[in-house]
């Protein structure tokens, strides 16, 4: 299964490429340096431009649509929300070979957050709490009440019930089957939301943090963005937190039982689509995912 997911036909992204679109499209950022960012993350390859601006270009399909749509809304969330996020200034056309939509944002200064430095901290999980809850109160007036467009709904955990099983069976083993069938299925029997659909960051974990001096800054790559059920933004506090701050987080956010074990099944399935995918040739990501994976496990 993890070969049928690297076995594409990417294209070839480098510096040369990302010169020629950014000085096609945008003339007036022609003179300014490129940097690799470098891990950048598997949807993504990113450029530093300058000292203010940076360049992310889908490597897969997949990820195609996400440049405007972050163009579209992130603008309009951003003064709604405790923590920065990453404002796109300009979406490129594809070109030179490159096929698809990419964007050019404000750059964002800080380090990615770590288990060491933050997992402990009941203040900063407090912090993802109070982030979520402004992320979810966000009601734009083009969107009515209940009604979702099509391109922010979120697909709901049961669409991962086949893919999850297999990648049970898969790391048969290494992780303790049993325990992780019987999460998967208590995730899948809980009660549904049955509220109106909250908007959701789609992707919330470790990697997606920055911190400045310590502290929080920032929560980047928002190409997962949509509306729906809450519980897949729950995952941060079985990537980050340990038992207590994730404890502090829970309390903070007002969590229910249900919506909590749904946000169990949500750290489990995606920890395990990365754990398959990408263990064996990441190191870094077989930790984070082994960490995601064993704290879901323990609630």
């Amino acid at each position: 299964m993890a070969a049928a997911r690297t076995a594409d036909t990417r294209p070839r992204i480098d510096e040369a490429l990302v010169r020629r679109l950014v000085d096609t499209r945008f003339p007036q950022w022609a003179g300014l340096p490129l940097q690799l960012l470098d891990p950048a993350g598997s949807d993504h390859v990113i450029y530093r431009l300058g000292e203010e601006l940076s360049v992310r270009l889908p490597r897969h399909v997949g990820a195609v649509g996400q440049a405007r749509k972050e163009s579209q809304w992130l603008p309009r969330l951003a003064p709604h929300l405790p923590l920065a996020i990453p404002v796109p200034v300009g979406v490129g056309d594809p070109g030179f070979g490159y096929p698809w939509p990419w964007a050019v944002s404000r750059w964002l200064d800080g380090e990615v957050a770590t288990v060491d430095a933050l997992g402990d901290s009941s203040s900063a999980a407090v912090e993802l709490a109070q982030f979520l809850a402004a992320l979810q109160r966000f009601a734009p007036e083009d969107i009515p009440a209940g009604d979702t467009r099509e391109d922010l709904t979120g697909r709901p955990l049961s669409d991962r019930d086949s893919a999850t099983r297999a990648a049970i069976a898969e790391v048969d083993g290494v992780f303790d089957t049993t325990a992780m069938t019987e999460l998967w299925n208590a995730a899948l029997s809980a009660p549904a939301w049955d509220r109106p659909p909250v908007w959701c960051h789609g992707d919330f974990h470790t990697g997606n943090l920055l911190t400045s001096d310590g502290r929080l800054s920032a929560v980047i790559d928002f190409g997962g963005l949509g509306m729906g059920d809450p519980a897949c933004d729950l995952m941060i506090a079985f990537t980050l937190m340990s038992a207590d701050s994730r404890a502090a987080f829970r309390d903070a956010l007002g969590v229910d039982d249900a919506t909590w074990t749904r946000g169990r099944g949500w750290a489990l399935a995606t920890g395990l689509n990365a754990y398959t995918s990408y263990a064996a040739v990441d190191p870094r990501v077989a930790a984070q995912t082994t960490r995601q994976i064993t704290q879901a496990l323990i609630g």
